[in-house]
């Protein structure tokens, strides 16, 4: 007994209901096309994930229902079984729900019964998690789809789709992730496919974790899974990264793309329904535990899913070993389809970036050049998708075929712009200058002494005094006044010139600037509140200073930008004080700490919710090649310099989320911003533990 299953990614858009609704009418239609008798969408792929508050707004309900009508009323729905996401309302609780529709009627609503809210997610804020066990009750549609389907009322609920050939149950997302999975007991209560639609984004490293849990799934009670998922930027932080899955017995059989610029992708699988029964069948601790599993409702339907006929039965698909990218490619990838969605969903004209030679803004525009290699590569496939979006940047007599080049398209939309001053050395503005060329970015050479000097004098006329750098005997206080001057110069340059610069190029429209500061220099504080770190969006607001690193290493080879080299091996430096023979400013001798050791600082904060104290307790033992003084001083300092910088995280530019870390204030790291920068009670804890490891040493 074979069965044609699809699932897929979808590039939906929050709020977006015309383009949504046309997306999952595309996937059905695909999905019908292969001999699907199923199809697997995404959570909440109606009215799009990240709608956050608007899902309070009743409108946001109205117009799911609407759109779900709109798939109705094509008859898309008849002869394929379609699992589609929505927010529903029953009794006055807004739900987060899957919606089994066949032959364009609805036969069961199910609800969430687990849901995410931790990290990046609120659920808990808009909707409510089903508690009523395994049991269904009636739902009365809205007039509009009673008058399509003539049925006034439906189940919701926790329920079962019984066809003609076996039972079919779903999960959601985070109900896979916690430690009591509904999949256990639906398995034991013998539903044979499950399908999970899911709103899971990027973050680095998470996929192994993801399939191994699809994988376990299937593995240990038998059946066949599902996993269809959002891809894409769907309005914020977060990039959904797709990677829809098929898996029957524990193998995977199907797989979709984790990085994609489709807004459409399916999967189809055959699964092969006896191979789950002799599965199960020679498993008698499982038929223990199954024969005493409480029954769950179901919905009967006269559908089948299989053929019983071996010669007219598609060939069962056979396993595969699934992919999954090392870091390096995940940063390539990942933010890069995060810039396109953003550009082209946004109606900029392009973006602009402030490159200093360094690190933080090469991988900045790394990344943009790593998009339009992507976006180049579609063009050369014929993707009808991306062929439409770049039109927007042809000149006339034109056609896309130009941009199958990348550096042609690296033109059009990115500009970069070298802004030196007396500080600066011609070691950066040379990196910057070829690392330009070879992504192929309008390039501008900027010297910014002028209006820095200006400041000073307007400053000098005002106050009848002169600041001076610390290398000419000025104060700290001078010091920092001189080098944010420059910074902050520089943040309203970039503006000016991304407002007026399409307009030199007789172009339409505005440039989004690109921040460029890493996930560490956030977490430390080392940036000058809003410098030339702010801008719109920042796609390595996420990323730690050592990932990036090895993402440019590798960009070096793979994405052909040789001028890398020299970049990395630079060290770190704002280039803000003037240069002498004896002085040289270095990133980690302002901070105070290497950017190993910041990282890990980050992980311990965020990851392990370490404070002061137990934070010195794990490094003591950790860096056991520094002694316990030495730690305790190192602790010390970062926890003063987060306390005194948190403020700076409310105006962090809105960063493409990679690590698990991030001090990203206004969604992901939820901790106040006016801080007891002293820590006394700590750290007189953390010195009183010094002293008694002292005194055993």
């Amino acid at each position: 007994m074979k069965a044609v299953l699809a699932t897929c990614n979808l590039n939906q858009w929050s709020l977006d209901f015309e383009g949504n609704t046309a997306r999952i009418i595309e996937s059905i239609e695909i999905a019908k096309g292969r001999g699907a008798r199923y199809r697997l969408g995404p959570e909440l792929e109606i009215s799009g994930y990240s709608c956050e508050d608007h899902f309070l707004e009743l409108d946001t309900l109205q117009h799911s229902w609407e759109s779900l009508a709109c798939i109705l009323k094509g008859g898309h729905t008849d002869g394929i079984l379609c699992d589609i996401g929505m927010p529903v309302m029953h009794k006055n609780v807004r739900y987060n729900c899957r919606v089994f529709v066949l032959d364009g009627e609805i036969l069961l609503i199910r609800p969430k019964m687990v849901l995410a809210s931790d990290g990046n997610y609120r659920e808990h804020r808009w909707f409510t998690a089903w508690t009523h066990g395994w049991t269904t009750e009636p739902y009365t549609l809205p007039h509009e789809i009673r008058e399509l389907t003539g049925k006034n009322k439906v189940p919701i609920g926790i329920a079962a789709i019984a066809t003609g050939d076996t039972l079919l149950s779903a999960e959601t997302c985070e109900e896979l992730f916690v430690p009591m999975s509904p999949h256990i007991q639906f398995g034991n209560a013998g539903v044979e496919i499950i399908g999970n639609g899911s709103g899971s984004h990027h973050e680095l490293r998470k996929l192994d974790t993801r399939i191994a849990l699809i994988r376990n799934a299937s593995a240990k009670n038998g059946g066949v899974y599902l996993y269809a998922n959002q891809q894409g930027c769907d309005g914020g932080r977060l990039y959904f990264d797709g990677c829809a899955l098929i898996a029957q017995n524990g193998d995977i059989l199907a797989q979709g793309s984790q990085f994609s610029l489709k807004d459409v992708e399916v999967v189809t699988a055959t699964v092969d329904l006896q191979a789950v029964r002799s599965y199960r069948g020679v498993k008698a601790s499982r038929a223990v535990q199954a024969s005493q599993t409480e029954r769950l409702p179901q919905i009967e339907t006269d559908f089948a899913f299989s053929t019983t006929s071996w010669e007219t039965a598609p060939p069962a698909s056979r396993k595969i070993e699934p992919h999954t990218h090392i870091p390096e490619e995940e940063i390539a990838y990942g933010p890069a389809c995060w810039l396109w969605d953003y550009l082209r969903r946004s109606g900029a004209a392009g973006y602009f970036i402030p490159l200093s030679g360094g690190a933080d803004s090469g991988a900045v525009a790394t990344l943009v050049g790593s998009m339009c290699q992507l976006v180049a590569k579609a063009i050369r496939e014929k993707d009808t998708a991306v062929t439409r979006d770049v039109g927007r940047w042809l000149a006339d007599n034109e056609t896309p075929d130009i941009f199958s080049d990348p550096c042609v398209l690296a033109n059009r939309l990115l500009y970069t712009s070298y802004m030196g001053s007396a500080n600066s050395s011609r070691e950066t503005r040379k990196r910057a200058k070829l690392l330009a060329e070879q992504i192929g970015s309008y390039h501008l050479n900027i010297n910014i002494d002028g209006v820095v000097n200006a400041l000073q004098s307007l400053f000098t006329r005002i106050t009848h005094k002169t600041p001076k750098f610390k290398v000419e005997g000025g104060s700290y206080q001078e010091n920092q006044a001189l080098q944010n001057i420059q910074a902050r110069l520089r943040m309203v340059l970039s503006y000016l010139f991304a407002q007026m610069m399409p307009w030199v190029r007789n172009c339409e429209g505005t440039l989004l600037v690109l921040g460029t500061g890493n996930v560490d220099e956030a977490l430390r504080g080392y940036l000058t509140k809003y410098d030339c770190s702010s801008g719109d969006i920042n796609p390595i607001g996420g990323i730690s200073k050592l990932d990036l690193r090895r993402f440019l290493k590798w960009a070096e080879d793979h994405l052909d930008y040789p001028a890398l080299a020299e970049i990395i091996e630079a060290p770190p430096t704002a280039e803000l004080e003037p240069i002498t023979e004896t002085y040289t400013q270095t990133d980690e001798d302002d901070m105070g700490m290497t950017y190993a050791e910041l990282s890990r600082f980050g992980q311990l904060r965020k990851m392990e919710q370490c404070g002061p104290v137990r934070m010195f307790e794990r490094l003591v033992q950790e860096w056991d090649h520094l002694p316990p003084r030495e730690v305790a001083e190192k602790v010390k300092h970062f926890f003063r310099c987060y306390a005194i910088n948190r403020h700076k995280m409310t105006t962090l530019t809105p960063s493409y989320h990679a690590e698990s870390y991030s001090p990203d204030d206004n969604r992901f790291d939820l901790r106040q911003f006016l801080y007891n920068t002293r820590w006394t009670w700590q750290f007189r804890h953390i010195d009183a533990c010094v002293k008694k490891l002292e005194a055993e040493a």
